[in-house]
């Protein structure tokens, strides 16, 4: 069953690990599915219900995804989650066993295969080249797959994906002398060569040094202000930070929740919640006897506190002022997707050791990625 959130909040201040409040329980189903779907006509892309086995593994049980467009959704989940398994539903690599899979309309396992594959942009998590020819002979090879042709468009839409990366020095060399990092980005150019309308990004930044992953994550960015939806799929929650205007969280091959992070955290964190500082951190001992002060958790260099309403910060300032506590700082605390992927999984009891939810075979027949 996937729920949704209704309300927003607040949350947490960035780098600091605490408990936080009991989450509240307001999950009533929206959907079939139990998540808010937008209109179908914002959706370039979308898996309902959909299951998938090889042979004895069950890959992917009931998942749902949708993919509005002109956004970015982040599929969070480990390894063996599905997150791979979900990418070639989406371009037509599988079929699904049960449920159903639209991209932009069509059946991508059936007839409509070809135009969405020629409509997405793909970047697997180790992607395919041709070793025995040069960078630029792989580029100029896809474009003609692509249908873009040959000539001097072509190679200046090839020199402008490469400059994007950084691998035009490296375009005239053999692609097998290419080392892990240049390999992606190699990708990365290939799949943007024919501007396509959705890009499905499988671990995009592995393998890449600090620069060429930003600016992976600035493309990203980028091809949403243009119109262009993406589908990230990672288990690293930093470089998803910031870029998820939805995320879905995947174990064990199903949707566990989806929504908008902020409306999600004020589901889990539905309080406002600051952290007070003070120049003698012995006056902040007494904060959980103020009646606004829901719960009040010691943290570094402070207190940070459940309060009943925003007004409750400038009460309980106040009421340490008269009691003789000098403040230095009142820091509001929002929660990091960190944060909030670790309740949902904790809400969800999914922090546990389970053989048949940890496969992560790479074969592409019986993987669960």
């Amino acid at each position: 069953m996937v729920y949704d959130s209704e309300t927003d909040g607040t949350g947490r201040e960035r780098g600091e690990l605490a408990p936080a409040p009991e989450p509240t329980p307001a999950r009533a189903p929206t959907a079939a599915g139990g998540a808010e779907r937008r209109p179908a006509e914002n959706q370039v892309a979308t898996v309902v219900d959909v299951s998938k086995r090889f042979g004895e593994v069950q890959a992917l049980e009931g998942l749902e995804i949708g993919i509005a467009r002109s956004r970015i959704t982040v599929l969070l989940g480990p390894n063996g989650a599905g997150k791979t398994t979900a990418i070639r539903l989406i371009t037509g690599a599988f079929a699904p066993d049960d449920g159903h899979v639209r991209v932009f309309g069509l059946d991508p396992s059936g007839d409509g295969g070809e135009e969405v594959r020629r409509r997405c942009g793909v970047v697997s998590a180790k992607p395919s080249l041709y070793d025995r020819l040069s960078g630029i002979d792989n580029l100029r090879y896809a474009a003609e797959l692509y249908g873009l042709g040959r000539g001097h468009a072509v190679d200046q839409r090839i020199d402008e994906a490469a400059a994007w990366f950084g691998i035009e020095p490296a375009l005239g060399q053999l692609v097998g002398g290419y080392s892990t990092g240049m390999k992606t980005r190699l990708a990365l150019a290939r799949a943007i060569l024919h501007d396509p309308e959705l890009l499905l990004l499988d671990e995009p930044t592995s393998g890449l040094d600090p620069e060429s992953a930003r600016s992976v994550l600035r493309l990203v960015r980028e091809m949403t202000a243009r119109g262009r939806s993406v589908l990230l799929c990672t288990h690293l929650l930093a470089e998803a930070e910031g870029l998820a205007d939805e995320i879905v969280v995947v174990d064990g091959g199903r949707t566990v929740l989806r929504g908008e992070p902020r409306r999600l955290a004020g589901r889990y964190w539905p309080l406002p919640q600051v952290t007070f500082r003070s120049f003698d951190e012995r006056g902040l001992a007494y904060l959980d006897q103020h009646p606004r002060v829901i719960e009040a958790v010691p943290v570094d260099g402070g207190v940070r506190v459940s309060l009943s309403d925003e007004p409750a910060v400038a009460s309980v300032a106040r009421w340490l002022a008269e009691h003789g506590t000098e403040l230095r700082a009142i820091v509001p605390w929002e929660p990091t997707l960190e944060d909030l992927y670790f309740a949902i999984r904790a809400e969800h009891d999914l922090d546990r050791t389970d053989d048949a939810h940890a496969r992560d075979t790479t074969d592409g027949k019986g993987a669960r990625r």
